[in-house]
């Protein structure tokens, strides 16, 4: 696993990065089995008699929603220093267990994927979000999870958004007018920067060129009004001056592991983390171009099993090892919700009303 983190991400050709995940993702089902009597009672049910994997698509996995009824957990009680909770808007949400050493892991992985994409350099930052996000800091939500990770890549973080989710235009000014003449960082779900940073600045132009935006979650109310990955980049363009915008998929059961659009819209795995695309009618492992329902794998959970497991998501994998900007592995994109599931998103739960005549 350390060679996977240590090698410069995205480096590794798929058939060698295949057979060192599946490997040691079999080890951690072993380990998860013997730590976690929950995990070993699923795995059983739905993979009776697994005993080893030669291919990725061979492993056992456990739905996403799973952490939602159940409490998967593989250390003891002692050892939990953090527990992080998904969105929800049915009051059913996943809880995720942390011990230190699963969180560093998370956390210098998140620095590997991240620093190949925005490069060493940390940056001044913008954060489409408000402060209070981050008032309990031994339980987050996916949303500040998500925010504390990416904090780590800036300083002179200004908060675009008061506590009233209004947008701070005098202190947007003010940092445009102190550290917008270099690259910045910009960081919030995407969600959130369409309605309160890019509907608001199209009633004024900021200059914001300079600006880098790193951005996931929220496509299901942006599907909602008709929004797309093209319109969205369009707008934030014509409305800010952005050239420069990534999005990520990733979830708070995984977190850590996520993957970053490249230059040509396609998302990207990590060496450490991998898709898997099945057929939703047997499960199968989908062919190259053939929509289906995403799995997702990381080596880093060790704290809880969630190292294979299968999204409400659908996707589709568009080629392998073939990236015209070099980057090896899957490249994939996520095409939208499984039909009926839950809607879960990490910034799809705000619901706040907006004051009257705004």
């Amino acid at each position: 696993m350390k060679d996977l983190l240590d090698t410069p991400q995205f480096s590794v050709a798929q058939p060698e990065k295949e057979a060192r995940l599946t490997a040691e993702l079999t080890e951690l089902h072993r380990y998860h089995s013997a730590r976690c009597p929950e995990y070993e009672r699923l795995s059983q049910v739905l993979f009776p008699g697994f005993r080893e994997a030669e291919r990725l698509h061979e492993l056992p996995y456990i739905p996403v929603s799973l952490f939602k009824s159940h409490r998967l957990v593989s250390v003891p009680e002692d050892q939990i220093f953090k527990t992080l909770t998904s969105s929800g808007t049915t009051g059913r949400v996943s809880h995720v267990y942390l011990d230190r050493e699963t969180a560093q892991l998370q956390a210098s992985a998140l620095t590997k994927i991240m620093t190949s994409v925005l490069g060493g350099k940390r940056l001044p930052m913008i954060i489409v979000d408000t402060p209070s996000v981050l008032k309990d800091r031994k339980q987050f939500s996916a949303r500040g999870a998500g925010l504390l990770g990416m904090m780590n890549f800036g300083y002179k973080h200004f908060y675009a958004l008061d506590e009233e989710m209004q947008l701070n235009r005098a202190g947007l000014d003010q940092f445009v007018a102190s550290y917008g003449d270099q690259p910045f960082l910009m960081f919030g779900f995407t969600f959130m920067v369409w309605q309160y940073l890019v509907k608001e600045l199209g009633r004024g132009r900021t200059d914001l060129r300079n600006g880098i935006l790193v951005h996931s979650g929220g496509w299901k109310k942006l599907q909602d009004e008709a929004v797309g990955s093209r319109e969205f980049k369009d707008r934030l363009r014509a409305t800010t001056g952005i050239e420069s915008s990534y999005n990520f998929y990733g979830m708070v059961e995984q977190i850590g592991s996520v993957f970053v659009e490249g230059d040509d819209g396609d998302l990207y795995c990590p060496n450490f983390a991998d898709v898997v695309i099945r057929r939703p009618e047997t499960w199968e492992e989908a062919e190259i171009g053939e929509e289906g329902v995403i799995e997702v794998l990381s080596v880093l959970p060790r704290s809880y099993p969630g190292h294979s497991l299968l999204t409400e998501d659908l996707g589709v994998v568009h080629g392998i090892d073939d990236s015209p900007s070099g980057r090896l592995g899957k490249r994939f994109s996520v095409i939208g919700r499984v039909p009926r599931s839950e809607m879960r998103g990490c910034s799809d739960t705000f619901t706040a009303s907006r004051p009257a005549g705004s």
